[in-house]
């Protein structure tokens, strides 16, 4: 019988490469999995779309292919693979394959995903995991104060 494997990424903010989370997760794992870790890894809420672009900058992004978007579960037309039907595996085939996740396309929160290493399910341990946590997120919605609620203006969600 052989053992189950995991993929280990390393996941940095794109324009804040010294912060950065290593997660394991099972390889067999879709790419939904893998973005709601990524995502509870930087402390956000998991509440808005997504996607996995296979570009990591310009501004064609969004044309990339491969690509995998939540839009293409949703029904909506897109050329974008499932997210809730593809694997980690099949999207990160190898060591060295990065691709940019894209999350709340609002506030435009992008994350490099890079697969550093594979390796094997240990029994009893629970997947996905976080390994290693380098740098204070930022906050993801930023701060409201009485100002901004009563005129109606959103604060800025981006720290930088």
């Amino acid at each position: 019988m052989t053992a189950a494997g995991t993929h280990i990424v390393r996941v940095t903010l794109q324009d804040e490469p010294t912060i950065y989370r290593e997660i394991e997760v099972e390889s067999r794992k879709t790419l939904s999995v893998l973005a709601e870790t990524i995502v509870h890894a930087f402390g956000f809420e998991f509440d808005h779309a997504f996607g996995f672009y296979s570009k990591l900058t310009g501004q064609d992004v969004m044309r990339s292919q491969p690509k995998y978007e939540l839009f293409a579960d949703m029904g909506e037309k897109t050329d974008a693979r499932s997210v809730r039907k593809t694997s980690v595996a099949d999207a990160f085939p190898d060591v060295g394959y990065t691709m940019l996740f894209m999350f709340d396309y609002g506030d435009d929160w992008r994350f490099v995903v890079e697969v550093i290493g594979m390796g094997q399910k240990v029994a009893k341990t629970r997947y996905p995991k976080e390994l290693k946590k380098v740098g204070e997120a930022p906050e993801q919605y930023g701060s409201w104060d009485e100002d901004d609620e009563s005129s109606g203006v959103q604060p800025q969600s981006r720290w930088f």
